[in-house]
């Protein structure tokens, strides 16, 4: 089964685990924390699953846009818009293994444990840059390394969480300048503690 079909089987169930919500709401509160977010703004969260960040945000700007590969999760995602009456709120299902594209440009681009899905984020990094407006941001938080303990399912999951200092390269590497990498919450699995960590950094140019 591949990551996608994972996600799309998980989806009618997966905001039943209150750790999942728990960890989305203080993300959300980190990148609102972190940036700012002023009410004029545009948002695209990649990997948006369920909307668990975007319907967090959603409030506090003019709009956002999730996108992800799971179209059950987007099922989920658009039937909560639906029933919360939520305006400036959308979602766009990205084709699964094709290079990111999605129409129009953004003010701040975000991502919730989405990255480690990911097989080179290096052309990721670039293409959030070239979405984002003049002095446009990122947000991104996922999983620091870790042993390969955080899912009982390995399927679609092609990174052990990062090492910070690698993720800020990466930035810096794809044009981003004010480059930080802070602890965004810590999420307990079992008898475990994962830090995710919250990387920001601002388009140069």
């Amino acid at each position: 089964m591949s990551g996608t079909e994972r996600f799309d089987q998980a989806a009618a169930t997966w905001d039943g685990e209150g750790r999942r919500v728990k960890m989305a709401r203080a993300v959300a509160e980190a990148m609102v924390a972190r940036c700012g977010l002023p009410a004029d703004i545009d948002v695209l969260d990649f990997g948006c699953g369920t909307g668990l960040v975007s319907l967090a945000l959603g409030p506090l700007v003019r709009s956002v846009t999730g996108v992800d590969t799971s179209s059950g999760m987007l099922d989920v995602f658009r039937t909560k818009v639906r029933e919360q009456g939520l305006e400036g709120v959308s979602a766009v299902l990205l084709p699964a293994d094709a290079p990111f594209a999605v129409p129009g440009s953004y003010d701040l681009v975000v991502s919730s444990m989405a990255l480690h899905h990911v097989k080179e984020l290096a052309p990721l990094f670039a293409a959030f840059r070239e979405h984002l407006r003049p002095g446009g941001r990122v947000a991104l938080a996922d999983l620091d390394t870790e042993d390969g303990t955080f899912h009982e399912d390995p399927a679609g999951v092609v990174h052990l969480g990062f090492e910070r200092d690698g993720i800020a390269a990466l930035l810096r590497a794809a044009g981003f300048v004010d480059v930080a990498v802070e602890t965004a919450t810590v999420t307990r699995k079992g008898d475990r503690d994962y830090p995710i960590f919250l990387a920001t950094a601002r388009k140069a140019g």
